[in-house]
């Protein structure tokens, strides 16, 4: 059976691969807000975060893991306020 391919690299979609302000600001042990897609959203800690910025381990809220995301993946990573910690407490 014949599996597709893409043979033209150039008709991919691309995605931004620069991160925004926000990627660069973070550092281990902060807590961030992370919008996978508009509504769904989460909550967690900075794991780790690569040297270009490019790519954080976040520790998700409720025992939900691990996980890497990429700029390229279209997540948005947003740094939670003080206030916005405090109500979740």
């Amino acid at each position: 059976m014949a599996k597709r391919r893409i043979n033209d690299f150039n008709t991919a979609p691309l995605r931004r691969v620069e991160p925004n302000h926000h990627w660069r600001s973070l550092r281990q042990g902060d807590r961030v807000s992370v919008t996978l897609t508009p509504g769904y959203e989460s909550a967690g800690v900075v794991d780790a975060v690569t040297g270009d910025a490019t790519a954080v381990w976040v520790e998700l809220d409720g025992g939900r893991g691990r996980t890497l995301v990429h700029v390229s993946d279209g997540v948005e990573i947003v740094p939670q306020t003080t206030a916005a910690v405090q109500q979740e407490s």
